[in-house]
């Protein structure tokens, strides 16, 4: 958990390539071609990855989903930090500056 701290609302991520997305029921699932593992996003962490197909400042990211959910900036950074944090750590996204 230590390693939180690259991330802040001026991070620009985008999603690495090579990995198999598709809609089941409402949820993405992706399979990762680079490291052959399945993943389930969710309904909302499918809606995060839409957000970054192309490069985005997380604080973008951020404030579609404030203003789409009913969730403080403090609560939506925490979640939206650590659920980059996890797929960065699985090698699906990548950080830009």
């Amino acid at each position: 958990m230590g390693s939180m701290k690259k991330w802040s609302s001026t991070t620009i991520v985008t999603q690495s390539p090579g990995n198999i997305v598709s809609d089941m029921a409402g949820d993405k699932v992706m399979m990762s071609i680079e490291n052959s593992k399945y993943y389930n996003l969710g309904e909302i962490g499918g809606y995060i990855w839409d957000l970054i197909k192309l490069p985005v400042l997380m604080e973008e990211v951020i404030a579609r989903l404030t203003a789409e959910y009913e969730i403080s900036k403090q609560e939506c950074e925490l979640q939206v930090f650590a659920f980059m944090e996890s797929l960065a750590n699985e090698g699906l996204v990548q950080i830009k500056g």
